[in-house]
């Protein structure tokens, strides 16, 4: 008997504490034969300059080869006005993760004219909302089309249609494909540049996306995108024998520490990439054997290794000793600051919660997401209707993972989901394709160096090494919450797709930073 994957996926990635029984699915309207699309147009103020643009919201026909409508895929499209010829602007294709999560996010958090309204450090005012102009959004350098799949935001399977057509890895890689090649098409830019943005399972969607159009479409692309990069599964799955996400995950486990003050003064004092940087040495040199030899681990060193973990953690040296010196995600954001009868978001570990009392070995729910989910519902929710004019009674779905389950995994059941070597192959293949890979300090889902290992592990060859740029911002899984990290990060994009658009681009690898 075949066995799921033991991970089940939530907002842009994450381990469901909740469980799903069986697939629930949205209420529907028939799909449109034809774009039902609103055009609007406005401006915006990006780096002093005004950007005039055309904003296309509507919904695109999904059909099978036959012709039969099977769904209909929701998109934003933002183009700018001012451009004398579109075979020299890029065109950028935005989604985020889930499975069931909408392009919101990155729509209006980070890349999009307008966003959030947000505090300093990316907590959420009190309501009600408000959005403004987005200063760092990309359109000033590249046209953004956001993309809903199937079962997000108002795209929806056809009456009558099951979702099995689009719920599942390989299906849903089709899917995405199949909208960017009519929107392609539909617009004449296959002779733009071009460019994919996933954010958690929407950059193991866009690996898998960016190697299915070169092979099916002959669609080659300059730039990939990943934003709290998830391709190997095996990272950050908590599956008894499987050690190495409590390898990877320790340096998260350090920074959040670092923020709450957990740590002894001799860390608290020191910069926090450079006590990332020893907690990085201690994961792989001593941390990583440690767990290989399991119970034939030397007492010892046994008791060097838990005396370490407790001070790059903030745990008790006991309760590491008790977790026989594996603590996961959601038993760290418990304990860390249960004394303080708070939990710490999974999401952003800056984030705190407050849980009905201090025992349990879990929090109750993630502070880091519920602190920000009513922001981006109401504002999407407005900003839809009320300046895009797009008209539907549908309910906009920017989380819906129950919508989509069960996903099928096709060939990856009874295995981790590990899409690395379809991204090395497309890197292979068109070796003019270049790689930025974006990583929140904070973030205990999918943790920077997770991501890191997976991209020491993505098998390119020497020479194309510097096709590949990676960054660090001092925010968690949606690191442009925090906005002196979306100052950040919305410049390094806006540089890495002006390189990246010519052919003899060359993307220098940079390490650790600072904001």
């Amino acid at each position: 008997m075949k066995r799921r994957p033991v991970f089940l996926l939530v907002m842009c990635i994450g381990l469901s504490i909740a469980p799903t029984y069986g697939r629930q699915k949205p209420s529907t309207r028939p799909a449109p034969t034809t774009d039902d699309a609103s055009v609007t147009t406005a401006s915006v103020t990006i780096d002093g300059r005004q950007v005039r643009y055309r904003a296309t919201a509507g919904t695109m026909p999904i059909e099978k080869e036959d012709g039969t409508v099977r769904g209909g895929m929701f998109y934003v499209a933002y183009q700018r006005l001012d451009v004398p010829d579109l075979l020299d602007r890029p065109v950028a294709f935005a989604f985020n993760g889930g499975p069931g999560a909408a392009s919101v996010w990155l729509h209006l958090g980070a890349l999009g004219p307008r966003r959030l309204s947000l505090r300093r450090e990316g907590f959420a005012p009190p309501p009600p909302y408000r959005l403004v102009d987005n200063e760092y959004s990309l359109l000033d350098v590249t046209d953004l089309v956001f993309i809903d799949p199937v079962g997000t935001g108002f795209s929806r399977p056809a009456p009558g249609a099951s979702g099995d057509g689009f719920f599942g890895v390989e299906e849903d890689i089709e899917a995405v494909a199949q909208f960017i090649h009519l929107y392609v098409t539909r617009n004449q830019r296959w002779l733009s540049p071009k460019f994919l943005i996933g954010e958690s399972y929407g950059t193991t969607r866009a690996a898998g996306l960016v190697a299915h159009l070169q092979k099916r479409h002959g669609m080659y692309f300059n730039g990939v995108v990943l934003v709290s990069t998830v391709l190997n599964f095996q990272t950050i799955s908590f599956d008894p024998g499987n050690d190495l996400p409590y390898v990877m995950v320790l340096p998260s486990y350090t920074a959040a520490a670092w923020y709450h003050r957990r740590l002894p003064e001799s860390l608290q004092r020191r910069d926090l990439p450079d006590v990332l940087a020893e907690a990085q040495r201690f994961a792989v040199e001593q941390y990583a054997p440690a767990l290989i030899r399991g119970a034939t681990l030397d007492p010892a060193r046994r008791e060097a290794v838990v005396n370490t973990l407790s001070r790059l953690t903030g745990l008790s040296r006991r309760y590491i000793s008790r977790s026989d010196l594996r603590v996961p995600v959601w038993r760290f954001a418990k304990e860390l600051l249960r004394d303080a009868n708070r939990t710490v978001g999974r999401f952003d570990s800056r984030f705190t919660g407050i849980d009905r009392t201090a025992v349990g070995e879990a929090f109750e729910y993630d502070p880091s997401y519920d602190a920000i989910q009513g922001v981006f519902s109401s504002t999407m929710h407005h900003y839809v209707r009320a300046e895009l004019r797009y008209e539907s009674d549908l309910l906009y779905e920017i989380l819906a993972p129950q919508h989509v389950q069960p996903w099928d995994y096709g060939r990856y059941e009874n295995r981790y989901l590990d899409l690395t070597d379809r991204l090395r192959d497309a890197m292979t293949k068109n070796p003019y394709l270049k790689l930025f890979v974006a990583s929140g300090y904070y973030d205990l889902a999918t943790p920077y160096f997770a991501t890191d290992y997976t991209i020491w592990h993505l098998g390119l060859d020497p020479s194309l090494a510097d096709n590949v740029t990676i960054r660090y911002y001092f925010a968690g899984h949606m690191m442009y919450l925090r906005e002196p990290s979306l100052a950040n990060l919305s410049e390094d994009l806006k540089r890495f797709v002006q390189e990246a658009k010519g052919a003899s681009s060359v993307i220098t690898a940079t390490v650790p930073g600072a904001d």
